[in-house]
């Protein structure tokens, strides 16, 4: 059994016996739901039930993610008290296909509230639609423009109706992209002296396509729900390196990345909901996806004449499969107490396959990548069992969860590994009204391993070889937070959270011979550390200021960490696990010292016309490698919108973003042998330009 190191149990511990000791003095709860009428939303013009969602007070929107299994991915929205059984079609996209026109109420829940299971959530949105029979169409279409780099048009149109018992919503999205960027380069050597001179051009076109069907079925006393989606994707494009030494008498070269990239994506989910008896809530959930990646990528190496010197092929071709089997039980026999079980069994499973080759005039020779051509595959039993204690203004969940599962690579690697974990949870909430809320909780969690982490690929423009470990565990983290909520009135919400996570197996890179070859690498397990930090979130309306109808949205993380480097064996921050994020807006929950995003808006009812802007940044993103510093940086990002209804209640909306231009930084200083234990063999420094883009929007329905 995988237990934590006794320091940190000794704190959890005392943490338990803390939260034990004040439900003794509990009493009994009363609904925190927190409601906001369909009508509340109108001064924002909306489109669709995303639309309404974006404003709930308070309230960021999680799309979820490729977790564990189906409770911890499954995001914090639902729809009619229930989680669409879903993981590849995020909540985004399926809100935006509920026209606004459907939409009753939407509820913020906040403690245990009906049957509803918030899987660990601190708050989840609950959407309440309207049982019409009258069918709704929405569409959209929209033009990105973006002044460095070319155009992209994109566009979707979705029904919802009911045919006989049956409610359904279906739709198609297309979308026409073309993207680049250009890229100078400083290569400096060891002594801080440039040495090279690189100007990178990217250009990729591509195209998206999916296709969705949702909806609810009864059958007598079971409430069916089929969730269905089909994607594809392809992309093609290359970068071109033109490099120039700055030695006397060299000429300029040239290096080619060319890329080939095709995805299909394909999911279908299914769940059945039946009242077993009048204090017996039953459901059942079956979910599979499947997605089928082809990649062909290249480099090719031009000298000062314009002849190619070398080319580098790399094709991969990678399929990824996950099948989820849930049943959920909720008792709510007592009055004061809700006990819930959940059982799941998920197999996941990638296969990938690599041929590299190497062309330096002879004929192509095929290089051996080691580790690149293997099956992985995880059968997993999760199963957890809580209860909800409701006495008066004090709420005491207590959970009790294990996991137990086999991984099995074969291929380049042989070998099977058996893994177990206890996750406990804990959560204390005093609400004395829906405008006060205080909640500590404490529970321990188990990280998805990311199986392209087991197999091993190449990076051509890095010059690098990412090779996969075999011998990869799943982290482990015990979570402690505490948080306050105050809201004044339906439109003001301030939120402070502080957290400290202890965590096990931290996931990073380990140098595999560092004696003999600094640049061998791998991600593996390099110890236990800390992480931990506070949060703010808040929404306040600005009318005392004589803004009629404007509103402005903090949110804010500060946050610190500490591990023990496993090539200089001193502590230092986690290391970012993404070098580059999304590129509009910045992703805010990334590894970081801090990231702030303010939102500004207001609505002139009278004209129908509303404008805003916002501001996002966060702070350098490292990533330590065994002879590698690579820090990103992404500068701060400024986005101003206007959108109106005026016209035929069709919602035209224009956002000018990145109007600062602030490029994508990285600095990039490579050692002769071991990370900071040897001298500097060269330092990149890159600026990449993101553009200023505008966005066109026109949207309605009908």
């Amino acid at each position: 059994m995988d237990l934590m190191p006794g320091r940190t149990f000794s704190y959890a511990a005392r943490i338990v016996v803390t939260l034990s000791f004040l439900c003794c003095f509990a009493y009994a709860a009363e609904d925190q739901a927190v409601e906001y009428p369909a009508s509340f939303f109108d001064r924002y013009q909306p489109i669709t039930a995303l639309d309404m969602i974006l404003q709930v007070p308070g309230f960021q929107l999680d799309d979820g993610a490729s977790d564990r299994g189906f409770s911890s991915s499954a995001g914090n929205v639902l729809i009619n008290d229930r989680r669409p059984s879903t993981k590849q079609d995020a909540l985004s996209a399926i809100l935006t296909r509920i026209p606004a026109s459907r939409v009753e109420r939407i509820e913020l829940l906040r403690s245990q509230v009906r049957n509803v299971d918030l899987q660990g959530q601190t708050v989840v949105a609950n959407v309440i639609l309207l049982d019409v029979d009258q069918a709704a169409v929405r569409w959209s279409g929209t033009y990105r423009y973006n002044v460095d780099f070319g155009s992209t048009t994109e566009g979707g149109i979705s029904v919802a109706n009911r045919w006989r018992d049956v409610e359904y919503n279906t739709g198609v999205e297309l979308r026409n992209l073309s993207r680049g960027d250009f890229t100078p380069q400083s290569v400096f050597d060891g002594d801080g002296n440039l040495i090279e001179e690189r100007f990178d051009v990217l250009n990729m076109d591509g195209k998206r396509s999916a296709a969705n069907l949702n909806a609810a079925i009864p059958f007598g006393e079971t409430s069916v729900r089929l969730n269905t989606k089909l994607a594809g994707e392809t992309r093609d494009g290359e970068r071109i390196s033109q490099r120039t030494p700055q030695a006397p008498g060299s000429l300029p070269t040239e290096e080619r990345f060319p890329e080939n990239y095709d995805r299909v994506d394909f999911e279908v989910g299914i769940d059945a909901e039946r009242t077993l008896r009048a204090d017996l809530l039953g459901k059942a959930i079956f979910l599979y996806t499947n997605r089928d990646e082809t990649a062909t990528v290249g480099q090719l190496s031009l000298d000062d004449t314009g002849a190619q010197v070398r080319e580098r092929i790399s094709d991969t071709d990678t399929q990824t499969t996950e099948t989820i089997a849930r049943v959920e039980l909720v008792w709510s026999g007592s009055v004061s107490h809700t006990v819930q079980i959940n059982l799941e069994r998920a197999l996941n499973t990638l296969d990938n396959t690599l041929l590299q080759t190497e062309d330096t005039g002879a004929g192509p020779v095929i290089i051996d990548v080691p580790g690149a051509n293997s099956r992985v595959e995880e059968v997993r039993w999760d199963v957890l069992l809580k209860d909800t204690w409701t006495l008066g203004h004090y709420q005491f969940e207590v959970g009790l969860g294990a996991e137990v599962s086999t991984i099995t690579q074969t291929g380049d690697a042989e070998q099977e590994r058996d893994f177990s974990f206890l996750k406990p949870q804990l959560a204390f909430i005093y609400a004395p009204h829906q405008g006060k809320q205080t909640r500590i909780s404490l529970r321990r969690t188990v990280s998805q391993l990311d199986f392209r982490d087991f197999v091993s690929s190449t990076i051509f423009e890095d010059d690098n070889l990412a090779l996969g470990n075999p011998d990869l565990r799943p982290e482990t983290t015990w979570k402690l937070e505490v948080g306050h909520e105050r809201r004044f009135g339906q439109d003001s919400v301030v939120k402070l959270t502080a957290f400290h996570d202890w965590v096990s197996d931290v996931e990073d890179l380990l140098p595999l011979a560092p004696t003999l070859d600094p640049n061998l690498e791998a991600p593996g397990n390099i110890g236990d550390g800390r992480r931990w930090g506070v949060e703010v979130e808040s929404t306040l309306p600005l009318t005392w200021l004589g803004l009629k109808g404007a509103k402005i949205d903090i949110n804010g993380r500060w946050q610190n960490s500490t591990v023990k480097d496993p090539v200089t064996g001193e502590d230092r921050v986690f290391t970012s696990r993404r070098r580059f994020g999304r590129l509009f807006p910045l992703e805010f929950d990334v590894e970081s010292q801090y990231a702030f995003a303010i939102d500004f808006r207001q609505d002139l009812a009278a004209t129908r016309v509303a404008w805003g802007w916002d501001v996002r940044s966060r702070s350098e993103r490292p990533i330590f490698r065994v002879n590698e510093l690579d820090i990103g940086d992404d500068g701060t990002e400024f986005n101003i919108f206007i959108e109106t209804t005026r016209w035929f209640d069709v919602k035209i909306h224009l956002i000018a973003g990145n109007i600062l231009d602030a490029p994508e930084i990285r600095d990039r200083t490579i050692y002769e042998g071991l990370r900071d234990l040897s001298p500097v063999e060269r330092r990149e420094l890159r600026s990449r330009a993101r553009g200023v883009r505008v966005d066109l929007t026109v949207s309605g329905n009908f």
